[in-house]
């Protein structure tokens, strides 16, 4: 099963409309970034008419315009952090997401920025855990997000196992992996304990994931056999603007039972 990820997909609507799309064109969940403007009563309304789930919903970056691209790895913003994370969980746990990923944001000072990162999601886990409600971190290639605080898959797998939740696993993010490490299979499988939601995009354009570098008919198909059942979420920037004109890849897949 495939997810849109309404972020980026369906822009042309609004959320609850998108999630209507989103159905209509083959996709069999759905997942966004911020959906705080929307009444959680609306979404729900769409969600429960299409039979779709919310796989994920993010934190909020924080003030854009000066440079923020998340908040919880950010020190002395630990309040602000704690507030997008109570807001995000209450919000998840109201349309029935299943995860929400914490943005760590840009860091310099890399050994506070974790220490403060792995507090913020021991109190996420703590918030979110009783409510149903997984946690998400996410490498994000610093060619897109120059400074983002986590990059790597193994400084995921670390502080995964410091925060030591089982609320807590890793957004495996194939397009930001690719730009950062690559071999992705092996780094799957290396992983696949800790794996709580996958992502696709075409690298390096972040088009349709049936071009560019990664051959993603064959890595869906190698992520399936190495147990992976859960949605896969397709977090991409159409190549002609239209969701609709480019979801020949979104077939294609299913015919091959990827």
């Amino acid at each position: 099963m495939f997810s849109a990820n309404l972020g980026m997909l369906f822009t042309d609507r609004d959320l609850p409309g998108a999630i209507r799309a989103a159905r209509n064109h083959g996709f069999g969940a759905v997942e966004c970034h911020w959906p705080y403007g929307v009444a959680a009563e609306a979404v729900c309304a769409a969600l429960d008419e299409t039979g779709m789930e919310m796989v994920s919903i993010n934190t909020v970056p924080g003030e854009r315009a000066g440079g923020d691209f998340g908040l919880a790895a950010l020190p002395g913003r630990e309040l602000e952090a704690r507030a997008a994370i109570r807001q995000a969980v209450d919000y998840a746990a109201r349309i029935g997401a299943r995860h929400v990923h914490v943005m760590a944001g840009r860091s310099t000072d890399h050994e506070a920025a974790e220490a403060v990162f792995r507090e913020n999601l021991r109190y996420g886990c703590d918030l979110a855990g009783p409510q149903g409600v997984g946690l998400l971190i996410e490498p994000i290639n610093r060619r897109d997000v120059a400074g983002y605080h986590l990059a790597h898959i193994e400084q995921a797998a670390a502080t995964v196992a410091a925060v030591g939740s089982d609320c807590l696993r890793i957004m495996f993010d194939c397009y930001h992996l690719q730009i950062m490490q690559g071999d992705l299979i092996r780094r799957f499988e290396a992983h696949r304990e800790m794996v709580g939601h996958v992502q696709i995009a075409g690298v390096p354009d972040r088009h349709e994931p049936d071009g560019g570098e990664v051959h993603y008919a064959n890595l869906v198909k190698a992520l399936r056999r190495l147990g992976w059942d859960g949605p896969i979420g397709a977090e991409y920037r159409p190549r002609s603007g239209r969701t609709e004109d480019g979801l020949g890849w979104l077939a294609a897949f299913q015919g091959e039972r990827a």
